[in-house]
């Protein structure tokens, strides 16, 4: 890293910090899967920065030669594969941006997302290209669909012309949908300064997370559309001159054997995976793997500290969201590993608690976490505002901070907590699902007439989705409708978005303004999947390839 200040960053773009580290080291690999993926490139299961340079500069030429360029968007399902990734240095060298297609999304879904972000062009994986072929039939202005695996000699042009300039810091790179309190995904508009500022971040943090520049090996098997492994892993990879492993999904039964066959130094992971991995036997690759620290959120402080014992190294819990790019951690000792604590105030954001109205609260008393970069550009770092929705993103930073809609609290020692989240967001097996969107879905269910999406908890996958439902007359509340209200959920949501549960009411409370209140759903300590009338669905949600 050059310079004095940690926020500093050399480069104006993804390709260019990338470019830099393929002169500097083109015989180290950039990109790695896991066996248990299946997946190969070029015969291999790696590739070095100068493999990963040609292919890049194959695919620039072949998007320039179309007229790809400034402003433009290709929407990428390309699953965790590297494709991914030498698509979007590809497009980045000339200013266009990519739109990550969650693979589990239903085919409205993926509407909503291909009309939404009026992206130019879909590059999809063979097995997923008649799936977007037929969504992009459903458009207003239907778009191309091209095999990542078997691109055409020139590639379909795009309706509209490259917008004039040079790529630079402020250049949208990419384009993450988040679910939000609203039902719809908000897109998030990621520029070439987010990638890179969080990535020096990653860089630079230190403690149990001091990345060794060309010497680690980062295992991420989270998914290219969230902004953890599609933006900051990545990126880190890059700048540091270091390789970056990517998994088809996480797999607990070959999870060690992934980690020893890749030779992995470090991992990320999300709260699931820990008692995953956890409850299963012992295995000599446990014993055999030099993993040095895990970084990730989501852990129950008594899982923690088991799996620190069982594996023998340390994680490190953070906090970020997609919007905020930069992040806070406990990575440095002594860590606070008897409570959720996430981190301190730093160079690149900083934190504090307001009450309803915004009005700062001591240290110690808990309320909602507001964040913003020290210094001039509150902003710096951060998303650059949500697609075609001005209005949220200003509400988002009412008061030149962004606010997250978790609760949390500081303590005297400036150690940010986290002790619940305010929006109205279930958290299952780290995917944000907005209850309102279930909600809508659900609403149009034959047998429903009123329902309301709660989270209830979960012990392997943090939270699972309830649906609480009023019955129209004449529908009986029973296993049968049960599941054909989960089954309806599958056919039109993403998997994890179905119910697992179902509880059937008479009533649900409602506001002045016919609100349901989902806070008085149930009193206090009451856990409705213990209730009579409670049926649980789980088991059709199983994960299968669409």
């Amino acid at each position: 890293m050059r310079g004095t200040d940690p926020t500093e960053v050399p480069f104006a773009t993804v390709h260019e910090a990338f470019a830099d580290s393929a002169r500097a080291v083109p015989d180290h690999p950039v990109l790695a899967v896991t066996p248990s993926s299946g997946w190969e490139i070029g015969g291999r299961r790696d590739i070095s920065y100068r493999d990963a340079a040609r292919r890049v500069e194959a695919l620039t030429a072949l998007y320039r030669a179309a007229g790809y360029g400034m402003g433009h968007r290709v929407a990428l399902l390309l699953l965790n594969r590297p494709e991914h990734f030498l698509h979007l240095l590809a497009l980045n060298a000339l200013g266009a941006g990519i739109v990550p297609v969650n693979p589990d999304y239903a085919p409205d879904e993926m509407l909503y997302l291909l009309e939404h972000s009026e992206a130019d062009l879909a590059v999809s994986v063979p097995e997923r290209v008649a799936d977007l072929e037929a969504v992009s039939r459903r458009l207003p202005r239907p778009i191309p669909v091209v095999n990542a695996m078997a691109l055409p000699s020139t590639l379909p042009l795009p309706v509209r012309p490259a917008a004039t300039g040079t790529p630079n810091a402020k250049t949208e790179a990419a384009l993450f949908y988040t679910s939000g309190t609203t039902g719809r995904p908000k897109g998030c508009i990621i520029s070439n300064l987010y990638f890179l500022n969080v990535a020096h971040e990653y860089a630079r943090m230190g403690g149990i997370i001091a990345i060794r520049p060309g010497e680690d090996r980062i295992l991420n098997p989270l998914p290219t559309f969230h902004q953890n492994c599609g933006a900051v892993t990545f990126t880190t990879a890059v700048v540091t001159r270091n390789c970056l492993i990517t998994a088809d999904r996480f797999h607990a039964r070959s999870w060690w054997k992934d980690v020893v066959a890749t030779g992995a130094t470090a991992i990320h992971y999300l709260g699931i995976m820990v008692p995953a991995l956890l409850n299963q036997p012992e295995t000599p690759e446990e014993k055999q793997q030099k993993v040095r620290f895990g970084f990730g959120a989501g852990v129950d402080p008594a899982g923690r500290a088991a799996f620190e014992k069982r594996f023998g190294f340390p994680i490190a819990e953070g906090w970020a969201m997609t919007e905020t790019g930069n992040f806070f951690k406990d990575a440095h000792e002594p860590r606070q590993t008897d409570r959720r604590a996430i981190g301190k105030s730093n160079a690149w954001m900083e934190a504090r608690i307001v009450d309803e109205k915004d009005n700062e609260l001591p240290r110690g008393a808990p309320g909602e976490l507001v964040v913003r970069a020290p210094g001039a550009d509150p902003r710096r770092g951060f998303y650059s505002g949500y697609l075609k929705d001005p209005a949220a993103t200003d509400v988002a930073w009412r008061g030149g901070w962004f606010h997250t809609g978790d609760t949390c609290l500081i303590q005297d020692d400036g150690m940010v907590v986290f002790l619940d989240r305010k929006k109205n967001i279930i958290r299952r097996s780290g995917e944000n699902i907005a209850a309102a969107e279930v909600d809508a879905c659900l609403q149009t269910h034959p047998a429903i007439d009123r329902v309301a999406a709660i989270a209830v908890p979960d012990e392997m996958r943090q939270e699972e989705v309830m649906a609480c439902v009023v019955l129209k007359p004449g529908h009986t509340p029973d296993a049968a409708t049960a599941a054909s209200i989960t089954e309806h959920a599958l056919a039109r949501l993403a998997y994890y978005k179905a119910p697992g549960w179902v509880f059937f009411r008479d009533s649900l409370p409602l506001t002045s303004t016919q609100k349901v209140q989902k806070a008085q759903m149930f009193p206090s300590g009451t856990d409705p999947r213990k209730l009579p009338g409670a049926f649980d669905l789980r088991e059709k949600k199983k994960h299968t390839k669409r």
